[in-house]
C-alpha cells in the first residue's frame, strides 16, 4: 500500500465530448488501471445528462458511478480526506472502491446543449485550467491531463490569458500561470517522441523563428523533461535540420551551419547524447529511431505527418518545461457527436497512460508520485 496522487482530467467545452470520453471510459472500467484515483472536472448536472443520454442512445449499458465534491465548499476537508488516501496495487482506491471517479464540480452559469457552443460557459471552461494549474502546483494530482475546449468560444467570451493578451490554448494558459519564459510542444506514440522548436507558424515565418536561442531552449527542455520526468538520465536524442539534406553542407541552405549545428556542438560538448543537424527525410527511419529516445524537429510539419502516420488514434500531446506534467488529448471537441455515440475515448486513454507513466517515473517529486 501506498500514497499515490491522482490524475486529474479536465473535460474542456462542456458542448463538446469530453465529458463522454470520460464516461466511456468509466464504463468500460479503464480508469482504474491506473492504480491511481482519477480527478474530473465538469459541471454535475451536465455530466449526470449526458450519461443518461449516452444511456438512452444506447452506447453505455448505465450510467458509471462518480462521488460529487464541490470544491467551493469542501475543498479543506476533501483534500485532507485525500492525503490519507492509499492506493492497494492490486485492489486500486481502498477508499472509492464503488466510485470510477471523483468528480470537482465546475459549474456552468447556463445549462449545457449538446453541440452548440455557449460563450456564457466558456467561464467554466477557463475555471478548468485554473483549478488543475492550482492542484498540479500544490502537488495534489499527479499530472494534468486535459479535454478538448474550443479556443474560439473563449475568444468570442473575452478570455484572456496573464499577459492580458487574447486566449490562445491550453499551452499558453499553462506557461503563463506557471511563470514559464518558454515550453516545448512535444506529440508521442508507441513508435516514436518528436519536439518541435517552433509551432504554428506559416511556412514563410519558420526560418527567421530558427535562432540560436530558439533552438537552444528547446533542447535543454527537452533534456531536462526526458531526465526528470520520463527518469532517463542519458536521453539519445536526434535533430532534424531545418532544409533539405540538412542544407547540403551550404548549397540548400545555410541555417544548419551559422545557427543550429554551433549551438548543438555546444551540447555534444558538454557531454549530451545528440546528434548534429540531420537530414529530415532520413532520420526517420528504423536505423536511427532505434537509437533515440526523442526528436526534435524544427518546424510543425516536418515531425508531426511521420509521427501521426505511426499512430494517430495513439498520439498524446506533452507540453515540456511545466514545473508539473502536462498531457492532452489529440483531437478536438466533436460537437456533432457531443451526446449521441460515436466518440472515441482511445486518445484520453493513451493520455492517461502516458501521464500515470511520467508521473512514476518523475524525479520532481519522487517521493509521492
Amino acid at each position: 500500500m501506498q500514497k499515490r496522487r491522482p490524475l486529474l482530467i479536465t473535460t474542456g467545452e462542456p458542448a463538446g465530448i469530453g465529458m463522454d470520453v470520460v464516461l466511456l471510459l468509466a464504463a468500460e472500467g479503464k480508469l482504474q488501471d491506473f492504480k491511481r484515483p482519477i480527478w474530473v472536472t465538469a459541471d454535475s448536472a451536465a455530466m449526470q445528462k449526458r450519461a443518461n443520454m449516452l444511456v438512452t442512445a444506447g452506447v453505455l449499458e448505465s450510467c458509471p458511478l462518480w462521488q460529487t465534491v464541490d470544491l467551493e465548499i469542501e475543498a479543506d476537508d476533501f483534500l485532507e480526506q485525500m492525503s490519507q488516501q492509499t492506493i492497494d496495487d492490486n485492489n486500486n482506491d481502498n477508499n472509492n472502491d464503488n466510485h470510477a471517479f471523483i468528480l470537482l464540480n465546475t459549474p456552468c452559469a447556463e445549462p449545457v446543449v449538446c453541440g452548440k457552443i455557449n460563450t456564457r460557459n466558456s467561464a467554466m471552461v477557463a475555471k478548468q485550467l485554473d483549478i488543475a494549474h492550482q492542484l498540479a502546483t500544490n502537488k495534489k494530482v499527479a499530472a494534468i491531463v486535459t479535454g478538448p475546449l474550443q479556443k474560439s468560444a473563449l475568444i468570442d467570451a473575452d478570455i484572456k490569458l496573464l499577459d492580458g493578451t487574447m486566449f490562445s490554448g491550453h499551452t499558453e494558459f499553462f506557461m503563463q500561470q506557471s511563470g514559464c519564459e518558454k515550453v516545448v510542444m512535444m506529440l508521442a506514440n508507441q513508435a516514436m517522441k518528436v519536439a518541435l522548436v517552433t509551432t504554428h507558424l506559416a511556412l514563410k515565418d519558420i526560418p527567421a523563428a530558427i535562432t540560436a536561442d530558439n533552438v537552444r531552449q528547446t533542447v535543454q527542455i527537452v533534456i531536462d523533461d526526458m531526465r526528470e520526468k520520463f527518469g532517463l538520465t542519458q536521453p539519445r536524442i536526434l535533430v532534424c535540420g531545418l532544409n533539405p539534406h540538412a542544407g547540403e553542407g551550404g548549397h540548400l541552405g545555410v541555417e544548419e551551419i551559422e545557427i543550429i549545428n554551433p549551438v548543438l556542438r555546444e551540447f555534444i560538448d558538454a557531454d549530451v547524447d545528440i546528434s548534429e543537424a540531420m537530414p529530415a527525410d532520413t532520420l526517420f527511419t528504423p536505423r536511427h529511431l532505434a537509437n533515440c529516445d526523442a526528436v526534435i524537429a524544427m518546424y510543425h510539419d516536418q515531425g508531426l505527418p511521420v509521427l501521426k502516420s505511426h499512430g494517430f488514434g495513439d498520439t498524446v500531446n506533452l507540453t515540456l518545461g511545466l514545473p508539473y506534467i502536462r498531457t492532452s488529448v489529440d483531437h478536438g471537441t466533436a460537437l456533432d457527436l457531443a451526446g449521441r455515440g460515436g466518440a472515441s475515448a482511445t486518445s484520453l486513454y493513451q493520455a492517461l497512460l502516458m501521464a500515470n507513466e511520467m508521473a512514476d517515473k518523475s524525479l520532481i517529486d519522487s517521493s509521492l508520485a
